[in-house]
């Protein structure tokens, strides 16, 4: 049994180059008692071809799909329905692990009992190369939830109980964006504690450019509604009510003028 289990989802793989670059970067760790576990999740071009053909360049590896497309949630749960390690690590198909990631995690948890999750920083890239970083607090607290999550979800390595304890991903309409905010704030409540590790362990793929695309309205009201449940369970709700409605309002800044505040973050 191995004794972490890495899991992805994916639909509609828009660059294969990208896909094969992210497995690899997991298949070359330098600690190696890991599965693989990658979801596809109803994807209509040729995604799952590929994905069975790195299936067989390695015994790690496990494919597993939805004839239909369902939801980053549901790929992420069949993941851990499949996943037989004492703890889960996420990856994100167009981003890269540094080779020492996955054992300085495991390293980590080993060693802290006290905490259920560990994230660590990363850098911030695109087709031209590293651009930004991105930082996370070291020990993370209820009142970190307030403007953004205190983790970057595809950084982090969680113990297997603790996605238990909360029934992993949450199956909502308003999770369809924030399933990692919603998840980490509801292990919260539960009383499990995070940490990152002040060390850039992953590259964080993210386009530099004004005209990119932003999350549309509907999706920023349905964040607003994951932030208020999840401060309510926190117990922090009284103090994270002018956050709650922070996602909407956002969403009304100009373009030009929210790429300069996302890219001053960086």
């Amino acid at each position: 049994m191995p004794k972490v289990s890495v899991i992805m989802g994916i639909y509609n793989c828009k660059n294969f180059d990208l896909l094969n670059k992210s497995i690899d970067s997991i298949l070359n760790q330098t600690f190696d008692d890991f599965e693989f576990i990658i979801c596809n999740d109803g994807s209509t071009n040729d995604t799952l071809g590929f994905l069975k053909e790195q299936e067989k360049k390695d015994r790690r590896i496990k494919i597993v799909s939805y004839e239909k497309n369902q939801g980053l949630n549901y790929a992420l749960n069949r993941c851990l329905q499949e996943a037989s390690g004492e703890y889960i690590a996420r990856q994100d198909d167009d981003d890269i692990s540094y080779s020492d990631r996955l054992r300085k995690e495991l390293c980590f948890l080993e060693q802290n009992q006290e905490y259920a999750i560990v994230g660590t920083l990363a850098d911030v890239f695109d087709d031209s190369g590293v651009w930004g970083e991105y930082k996370n607090p070291e020990k993370p607290i209820k009142n970190d939830f307030y403007w953004n999550s205190p983790f970057m979800h595809p950084t982090i390595m969680i113990r297997k109980e603790a996605y238990e304890a909360v029934g992993g991903y949450r199956i909502s309409k308003e999770t369809r964006r924030c399933e990692d905010i919603d998840l980490f704030m509801r292990m919260y409540a539960k009383s499990y504690k995070g940490y990152n590790l002040q060390e850039k362990l992953y590259a964080y793929r993210m386009i530099n450019d004004p005209n990119v695309k932003y999350r549309p309205m509907k999706y920023r009201v349905d964040e607003a509604i994951v932030k208020y449940k999840g401060y309510k369970a926190m117990g922090n709700l009284l103090g994270g009510i002018p956050y709650v409605i922070k996602p909407i309002l956002v969403g009304l800044i100009p373009k030009r003028i929210l790429y300069q505040i996302k890219k001053s973050r960086y």
